[in-house]
């Protein structure tokens, strides 16, 4: 086998770079594994491509995740090693798949001489991601290597979005390879037929209270694609409501605004969001989450008719039977509605597009009752808002302490929300990483609790490789916080305290230890100074604690009291 340069320009390591580069990825995130150096040997050689090493496959995955919805749905990719590196990293893979976010996974194996006798950290990869992935590719064969890469991310970004694995054996990596790279294969979009677009806009000008919710398809629209959603708005005069953990798809200070769909809404805006006549899911999948427990819709059979449009025609009806579906992507849709030009009569919805801000605008109104037991985080959230930025990168971990975000932070175009929508708890920390990592001087605002952050948040160690400087918000109650809400409304005056609580450390000093900078709030007289300190830092992380109430337990619910949501 030939040596140098000229070795490296014909093995499979190479190919597989060169196939990385001819995709645009610039960046992988990683943990390093004996498992696949070939592959990082070419990768030195790479200066198109960066290198991002991580402390925990998790935190990797979670960074790839992220960094692939701040690149306008292109794929992040992930490098880890085999066995337990991928272990690590399947709850970003089991979040990439739920949250349709595309996502290239590549993986490590052991050489194809010992497939099947159980090698040191040998897996059946095929077997192990079948549920939480769209395909997983195995490379067994040299001439395969670049073809499985453009299958990979055309797979990973083609109708529902989601995680592709790609297998590589640890002794293919320095073979020698003939095949041509394969090229980036065209973004294929599916189209509306011109009799469903003519009914869909029938449906919406006959309606008297029409209903919009926008979701995870349009999650990384271009700004003039939210720019006609707006004005779709405007003209047709309907109400618009982001989708669980998509609240930047409609600013939420427009009038047209009709309220954020996510979990446990709250019970007097449901209530007046199941009077509509219409429902209009335009890119949005409808989970349990947005459903309220598919009670709104009701499952499988909605009360009220249900227009679906989402570019994969097996997710459309695999829930909920719509009166229409529609296979395009929300932006053609848009695109389309607006050619038409709104329909007559529609003006008389603005009553009903008012009611409906108008319960939103209460519900967002800045006020708070002080307790005596930590801060209420809902003064936290206001602070913050009035310091982010019109493209503020915001992330927020699974807990609680998330509602406050949603019920105080107004969020708008231009903003980017990063978080698991399905849930998983670890994602806050690394996804600001990322982002800071990603777009350098520009605000990355990690929102987290006590339990994630002992999850994930050794990837401020990261941050402080790469100089990025995210600031990263503990809201420290001293619990799992959400299971003892749970706890507590499934099994009344019953005690849980022993199952839920946590000794945590001085998370202001944890943070400087890794160089970050540290602040503690502990009482609301120190909220506004605390805050406009973190956001005057730009060349360090900075780590917030807050020594948050529990007896808050939301922004909608109190220990002990009635809760304020549906």
């Amino acid at each position: 086998m030939k040596e140098g340069n000229e070795r490296m320009s014909r093995s499979v390591g190479r190919i597989l770079a060169e196939s990385l580069i001819a995709h645009g990825i610039d960046t992988i995130w990683m943990v390093p594994g004996e498992s696949f150096l070939g592959l990082t040997d070419a990768l030195t050689e790479t200066p198109e491509v960066r290198l991002v090493v991580c402390r925990h496959e998790g935190g990797a995955g979670f960074m790839a995740v992220a960094d692939g919805r701040m690149q306008g749905g292109r794929a992040g990719v992930l490098l880890v090693s085999r066995g337990p590196g991928l272990s690590n990293a399947m709850v970003a893979l089991h979040t990439a798949h739920h949250d349709a976010t595309p996502l290239v996974v590549l993986c490590g194996q052991v050489e194809r001489k010992d497939f099947g006798r159980l090698a040191l950290q040998e897996q059946n990869y095929a077997k192990l991601l079948a549920d939480i992935t769209k395909d997983v590719i195995e490379v067994n064969e040299t001439v395969q290597a670049s073809e499985a890469i453009a299958r990979a991310f055309h797979l990973a970004e083609s109708g529902t979005p989601g995680p592709v694995a790609v297998i590589l054996p640890e002794d293919i990596f320095d073979e020698p390879c003939e095949a041509p790279l394969a090229k980036p294969r065209p973004r294929v979009h599916g189209g509306a037929r011109a009799q469903d677009l003519d009914r869909l806009a029938g449906m919406l000008a006959a309606a008297e209270r029409p209903l919009v919710w926008v979701g995870g398809a349009l999650a990384n629209a271009a700004p003039e694609a939210l720019a006609a959603l707006r004005e779709l708005a405007e003209q047709w005069v309907l109400p618009v409501c982001p989708t669980h953990r998509r609240p930047q798809l409609f600013d939420s200070a427009h009038p047209n605004y009709g309220g954020y769909m996510g979990i446990r809404v709250p019970k007097q805006l449901v209530e007046e969001m199941k009077r509509a006549d219409l429902l209009l899911a335009l890119g949005e999948r409808i989970t349990d989450s947005v459903s309220q427990s598919y009670s709104f819709p009701t499952a499988p059979d909605p009360q009220l008719p249900l227009v679906q449009v989402w570019p994969d025609a097996n997710e459309i009806g695999r829930v909920f039977r719509p009166d229409l579906g529609i296979v395009a992507e929300p932006e053609a849709v848009i695109e389309a509605l607006l050619r038409r030009g709104a329909p007559a009569g529609a003006a008389r919805r603005a009553g009903w597009v008012a009611g409906l801000n108008g319960i939103h605008q209460r519900l967002m109104e800045p006020v708070w009752e002080s307790m005596t037991d930590g801060v209420n985080f809902a003064a936290i959230c206001v602070e913050v808002a009035k310091h982010l930025a019109p493209d503020a990168a915001v992330t927020s971990d699974a807990g609680n302490f998330s509602s406050f975000i949603h019920r105080y932070i107004g969020f708008r175009p231009g903003q980017n929300f990063l978080s698991s929508v399905v849930g998983a708890m670890g994602a806050g920390v690394p996804m600001a990483v990322a982002a800071a990592i990603r777009r350098p001087g520009k605000q990355a605002v990690a929102f987290v609790g006590d339990g994630g952050a002992l999850m994930s948040g050794n990837e401020i160690a990261t941050a402080m490789q790469y100089g990025a400087a995210p600031i990263i918000i503990v809201s420290d109650n001293k619990r799992y916080g959400t299971i003892g809400m749970h706890h507590e409304v499934r099994y009344p005056n019953r005690p849980y305290e022993d199952a839920v609580r946590l000794t945590n450390p001085d998370f202001a000093a944890w943070g400087r230890v890794f160089g970050a900078e540290g602040i503690t709030i502990a009482a609301e007289s120190e909220v506004e100074a605390g805050i406009a300190r973190a956001f005057a830092v730009k060349d360090r992380p900075v780590v917030v604690h807050v020594h948050t109430s529990a007896e808050q337990m939301s922004a909608w619910r109190r220990r002990g009291a009635p809760r304020l949501h549906g």
